[in-house]
């Protein structure tokens, strides 16, 4: 068994800051990458912001300059600082890990968290 989770979602006012956190535990062999994803009402998931275990990272353009996806020295924990926050930000937060398990080494799996909600409203 493999746990996603993620915490640290709220209400902020916009211009706001807020830090979310995932760790990803269980029977992993490794991780090779870790992002967060978000799902509006009536939308798509979508990608937020990525990390590989080399410490590459992606961002959507919506979010460039305002969020920064950072790891600690865990390699299965993953935080997502967010500032500047615009009540277009409201959703539901996913993080997403990508990785092997221990009884299946062959395979890539991509383990899910049960997401946090981030609503910006004044």
């Amino acid at each position: 068994q493999v746990q996603v989770v993620e915490s640290g979602g709220g209400l902020v006012q916009p211009g706001g800051s807020l830090r979310l956190s995932c760790v990803a535990s269980g029977s992993i062999f490794d991780i090779y990458s870790m992002g967060w994803y978000r799902q509006a009402p009536g939308k798509q998931r979508e990608l937020v912001a990525s990390i590989t275990s080399g410490g590459s990272t992606t961002y959507a353009d919506s979010v460039k300059g305002r969020f920064t996806i950072v790891r600690d020295g865990h390699r299965f924990t993953v935080y997502l600082q967010m500032g500047s926050l615009k009540p277009e930000d409201t959703a539901v937060y996913y993080c997403k890990a990508e990785g092997t398990k221990v009884s299946d080494l062959e395979v890539r799996y991509d383990f899910w968290g049960q997401g946090t909600r981030v609503t910006v409203s004044s």
